[in-house]
């Protein structure tokens, strides 16, 4: 059985694709964008693996395409209703990545809270060696404990973070983008009163049309000074010009991993905020722990053992 896999660079070098070799033939390509290359790439494979790779109608018309895996949990990238009516199977991947988009949530908490950055360069700088005491207090840093968490999409990742900054002492509040998350561990709250009360905020939520610019000019200043915004839900939840107006203006704290245009785009918003120390921007990498790439991988070989059935 020919398997491709159409951008493997999005995988990384270090993950362990055996599960899937041990499946059929795998043919692997870093990345392929043109349309016609991918045609070419898979026109006699009945099984392709592809994460941010379009699948288009016009696409799987000129294959014989049987299964489509994606290698992530968003299927906004292949045209769902061409593969149903062409009677092409598209499986996807979830819960994969909860531990690891949990974790770079808090390291960017801590990086904010901690300041530890000021203090490891006050040593660095062998500014402590000159010290008559034995410690430095110029740069002040805060406890969680007792801090209102409010968090934006309960599903998994947003429950793991909730029960992780509870053992932190924190006060967990959310809000249910969809309205139907009705969990009565926390408290269920508007988005505009989680937003005016929250210390910290992160973002779980997908991106879907009730999600789209959820935070914008209307509702960002109700932010309050020292507080803490965080996305690794997807872009496009937050309006980016939108944020980087209401941020010049105010002095809350924000951490994106996900925007708007991946890779980010030469025109965006948020360029004009990079050099600011209260702002923290990394290249949509809170799912990629090597853990959780390897789950993803035992899924997708899942996936595919499955459909063989």
């Amino acid at each position: 059985m020919k398997i491709v896999i159409l951008d493997k660079s999005t995988l990384g070098k270090d993950v362990d694709l055996k599960p899937i070799e041990n499946l059929g033939e795998i043919i692997s390509y870093e990345l392929i964008e043109n349309e016609d290359e991918v045609v070419k790439a898979i026109s006699d494979a009945p099984i392709i693996i592809t994460n941010k790779v379009l699948i288009t109608r016009n696409i799987m018309k000129k294959t014989n395409l049987k299964l489509i895996c994606i290698s992530a949990t968003g299927m906004n990238n292949v045209d769902l209703d061409a593969a149903k009516e062409l009677g092409i199977t598209v499986k996807n991947v979830v819960d994969y990545s909860t531990n690891s988009v949990a974790q770079v949530t808090f390291s960017y908490v801590f990086k904010f809270l901690s300041n530890i950055d000021y203090y490891n360069n006050y040593t660095k700088d062998k500014k402590w060696i000159d010290s008559k005491i034995f410690t430095n207090l110029d740069a002040p840093f805060f406890e969680l404990n007792n801090k209102n968490w409010g968090i934006i999409g309960l599903g998994n990742i947003g429950s793991k973070v909730a029960q992780i900054a509870s053992s932190f002492g924190c006060n967990i509040k959310y809000f249910s983008t969809s309205g139907k998350n009705n969990n009565t561990q926390y408290e269920k709250i508007e988005l505009n009163e989680l937003l005016k009360t929250s210390n910290i905020i992160s973002i779980h939520c997908p991106l879907n049309e009730s999600t789209k610019n959820l935070l914008n000019k209307s509702n960002l200043n109700l932010i309050k000074d020292n507080s803490i915004l965080i996305n690794v839900g997807r872009g496009g939840i937050i309006n980016e010009k939108d944020l980087v107006e209401v941020f010049n203006e105010s002095k809350f704290k924000c951490a994106l991993d996900t925007i708007e245009s991946e890779p980010m785009s030469k025109n965006s918003p948020l360029i004009d905020i990079l050099g600011n120390e209260r702002f923290i921007c990394t290249p949509h990498i809170a799912w990629s722990s090597i853990e959780a790439r390897n789950i993803l991988i035992e899924k997708i070989a899942k996936n595919i053992k499955d459909f063989m059935i």
